[in-house]
């Protein structure tokens, strides 16, 4: 296979060969021309997303999970971080036409302090560095804990573990080779998540100065998953017996924006994540890459959050020579054109097409 375009982020009109699944830098005869124009971009990436969980709730059967996985696929999506999954998708990974899985395991939670029957619930805080590393040796690099939820007793957000807790579970974390993040909602949890060496915060709707300062300096890393949060006045509308933590999801929602402008502009990585599964359809990463650059990130930097920089971040290559062909093609520049990112020209997995290019017109 043959590409020529745009390359992303370099900007530069290269020649691509795919061969034997792999780009090549280098002609590969005979091949033909997928494109002679457009713009390519490393496949995208939904870094907070979670196959095996239905929409509206609940844990999927083995065939919705993977059709989530094409529902991704096919919006370019070709390398996700499931961040918490009641499933075992290992399965998953038997299949050479969807996209790759970067698990986090279960989340991991207090009783009657997350969704019900999709965490792992610990009675006691003490055994949470015990779990953590378990966890972190079931997935693939990743464990995912709840920092805050709300506390009915109090009737708002509160954190689920005390700051000592958090040092040994997220040093337990590293010691098994695996990184840690959370979610979190609001403030209170922030500082002792933050100070005990967490690599990622899920949301953080709640950030402060003091605390994004915190962020910078430990190297943390943000993903906002703004289009759930945009779900944030409907939580709470039905927390009427909660006035408290509705206003203060309600609060939250209003300065979420203003909130990610400030973390982008302290230079705090940023990273898109969807939260698709539960209350958010697979298949949006074109509606977060958006919200991104509407909070404040450039069109470039906005897109790289859900490609190369993402990429980069869990590890994985982008367009270089002998890496696998995942890569997206766009017939508008998606960064001036974000339309285009909801109609790929393209989707290359592995060097194959999906799907199938039409015979006679060569597009999808």
């Amino acid at each position: 296979m043959h590409l020529r375009g745009v390359v992303l982020p370099d900007d530069e009109v290269r020649d691509l060969w795919v061969r034997d699944g792999l780009v090549s830098f280098e002609p590969v005869p005979g091949a033909e021309t997928l494109c002679a124009a457009g713009w390519i971009v490393p496949g995208l990436v939904d870094a907070h997303c979670h196959v095996g969980i239905r929409y509206g709730g609940g844990h999927e059967t083995r065939e919705g999970a993977l059709a989530q996985a094409v529902t991704e696929r096919d919006a370019g999506v070709l390398l996700m971080r499931d961040a918490g999954s009641p499933i075992d998708t290992h399965f998953v990974d038997e299949h050479e036409e969807l996209p790759t899985i970067i698990r986090a395991g279960r989340h991991i939670a207090r009783p009657k302090r997350y969704i019900r029957e999709l965490g792992i619930d610990l009675d006691d805080e003490r055994d949470l560095p015990e779990i953590v590393a378990e966890q972190a040796r079931f997935g693939d690099g990743w464990v995912k804990i709840v920092g805050d939820w709300i506390d009915r007793s109090v009737g708002d957000l509160r954190p689920l573990w005390s700051d000592a807790i958090l040092k040994e579970a997220i040093d337990a974390a590293h010691a098994n080779g695996a990184r840690v993040t959370a979610h979190v909602f609001g403030e209170d949890a922030l500082p002792g998540l933050i100070g005990a060496g967490i690599d990622c915060l899920e949301h953080g709707t709640g950030l402060t100065d003091e605390t994004i300062e915190m962020m910078v300096e430990h190297g943390t890393a943000l993903v906002p998953t703004l289009i759930n949060i945009d779900t944030f006045p409907s939580i709470a509308d039905s927390a009427g017996r909660f006035p408290v933590y509705a206003a203060h999801m309600r609060d939250l929602h209003r300065r979420a924006r203003q909130t990610v402008a400030a973390a982008y502009a302290a230079g705090v990585p940023i990273y898109a994540g969807t939260d698709a599964g539960g209350s958010i359809r697979h298949g949006r990463i074109a509606d977060e890459i958006t919200a991104l650059a509407g909070a404040g990130l450039s069109a470039h930097d906005a897109l790289g959050a859900a490609s190369w920089n993402a990429r980069s971040w869990l590890g994985r290559p982008g367009i270089e020579h002998g890496a696998p062909a995942d890569l997206v093609v766009y017939r508008e520049d998606p960064r001036v054109a974000p339309a285009a990112l909801r109609s790929p020209e393209y989707v290359v997995l592995r060097g194959r097409v999906y799907p199938s290019a039409d015979p006679v017109t060569g597009h999808r």
